[in-house]
């Protein structure tokens, strides 16, 4: 795993703008001039739990997503467990996805048993912003990730979804990964090709030998010269150990 995270954050070749970057933050305190979502964010702390869930369920109906998102990383963060299981509910039910996707990145900060099920409902969520922060959230969960609920993605419409997959299948190492990324590398987006494909020369650098010589005739330009250079550095390694190996025999 440590070797996946030094050649992933290293490599030259690899995108490290991830889609769920691509939608900026939302960030209501720089964008606009809006409030905090309540002026219970000061509030005293001796004011009363009644109080706190009082205000907390009247910002997160505020009609302004950004206001919803501030009191998500309020009340969410700073109440649970102790928060309402109904109102937790209606955060994830909420009609933005930025909203429920905030929701979701707060609970999996929690190593509770109810997020498990909620990252496996929320995968099938129609956005893929939300559908990237539960594959994320399986990421850092640290829990095993169910492949059969990876595969479900493999079809997923977002390229974006997809190539997380490839990512999330080379950071957690699990077991019958090979053939879900020798699919994904032969996925129609070339983003998504070369993820898979960086997961499986990190993993399986043998079995993916066959793939890469197949990359460097690819149809995306990128990707041929990324394949290109990957496979002279592979060739190049035993080149150098066998040249330390007579240094040290002269």
């Amino acid at each position: 795993m440590d070797r996946f995270r030094l050649n992933y954050l290293k490599s030259p070749g690899l995108e490290r703008l991830e889609f769920e970057e691509s939608f900026s933050y939302i960030d209501a305190r720089k964008t606009t001039n809006l409030p905090s979502p309540s002026s219970e964010f000061n509030m005293p702390e001796t004011f009363s739990s009644e109080v706190i869930l009082k205000q907390a369920k009247a910002d997160l109906k505020n009609p302004d997503s950004k206001i919803r998102i501030l009191a998500i990383k309020y009340y969410l963060e700073k109440s649970y467990p102790s928060i309402p299981l109904s109102l937790l509910q209606e955060i994830l039910s909420d009609r933005d996805p930025d909203v429920r996707a905030e929701a979701l990145r707060s609970l999996i900060k929690f190593r509770s048993p109810i997020v498990s099920p909620l990252l496996k409902k929320y995968l099938k969520d129609s956005d893929p912003r939300v559908r990237i922060a539960v594959l994320r959230g399986m990421l850092q969960y640290q829990e095993k990730i169910d492949l059969n609920i990876l595969l479900q993605s493999l079809s997923d419409e977002s390229p974006w979804v997809r190539r997380k997959v490839a990512t999330v299948l080379g950071w957690t190492q699990r077991e019958g990964a090979l053939p879900i990324l020798m699919e994904l590398s032969k996925d129609q987006d070339p983003k998504v090709r070369k993820a898979a494909l960086f997961s499986l020369v990190t993993l399986y650098p043998d079995e993916s030998e066959d793939r890469l010589m197949e990359a460097m005739t690819d149809s995306d330009p990128g990707l041929q010269k990324w394949a290109k250079m990957t496979l002279e550095k592979t060739a190049a390694r035993p080149l150098k150990r066998k040249t330390a190996s007579l240094t040290k025999r002269g």
